[in-house]
């Protein structure tokens, strides 16, 4: 699956949810969805927080997982290729340099 088909599936799970609706309570606003992503990014460092390494991959993929979720549905609310914006940062990476001594 790709990540035009996992849009798509999150889409029909957002709808199903009623959270597209005018009167939700879960309104999928930009914002709301931008503070979501970050909520579930930090619940990703709990899992190495004072370790190397996550005590439960398992859970560790579920908040990954959220965290792409939210991602997908950001870019598609304001109709950003994500596949597209991915490798145009790659390229632009490609052409940097870091200095790996203060990095």
């Amino acid at each position: 699956m790709d990540l035009a088909e996992l849009t798509k599936v999150m889409h029909q799970f957002v709808t199903s949810k009623g959270w597209y609706a005018a009167d939700s309570k879960r309104p999928q606003l930009p914002r709301n969805l931008a503070i979501s992503l970050v909520l579930e990014a930090n619940e990703v460092l709990e899992h190495f927080q004072w370790r190397e390494q996550t005590a439960n991959p398992e859970e560790l993929a579920n908040e990954l997982a959220d965290v792409a979720l939210y991602l997908l549905q950001l870019a598609s609310i304001h109709q950003i290729d994500l596949e597209q914006a991915i490798l145009s940062k790659l390229k632009q990476n490609y052409a940097r340099q870091w200095d790996l001594t203060s990095e």
